[in-house]
């Protein structure tokens, strides 16, 4: 059953598995939340469909950063004005003040913290 009260978009998702992205949207699936993987190449992630249309989920918890701060201005209104998540979670080489600044402006949390260790500690 879906962790309803924290869909998670991965945003910069990757059907590689060599990428830290396919690795969180995996766990992620494996411990129940409902991910919703964004990316720019289509595949799949445990059988779940990356979106590259820019999709506009209801009620989404947390965005999970995996692409870097040169290429996120480009998502900024995407992320801030049309997702309005609870919370954006910026991995290791996604830290963004810029993004966290405009982020607390709107009410929204932010945390640097690393995805798969929030979840191996249950503290996601």
């Amino acid at each position: 059953m879906a962790k309803e009260n924290k869909k998670t978009l991965v945003l910069g998702a990757s059907p590689n598995p060599e990428r830290y992205s396919f690795k969180a949207t995996t766990q992620l699936h494996a411990h129940g939340y409902e991910v919703i993987p964004v990316g720019i190449r289509e595949g799949e992630i445990a059988g779940i469909p990356i979106r590259t249309d820019r999709p506009v989920p209801k009620d989404v918890h947390t965005v999970s950063m995996y692409i870097g701060p040169k290429r996120q201005p480009e998502y900024y209104d995407y992320i801030l004005h049309q997702i309005k998540p609870k919370r954006i979670l910026f991995n290791p080489g996604t830290e963004n003040p810029e993004l966290e600044a405009l982020a607390q402006a709107e009410g929204i949390e932010t945390e640097r913290a690393c995805n798969l260790v929030l979840l191996s500690l249950g503290a996601f």
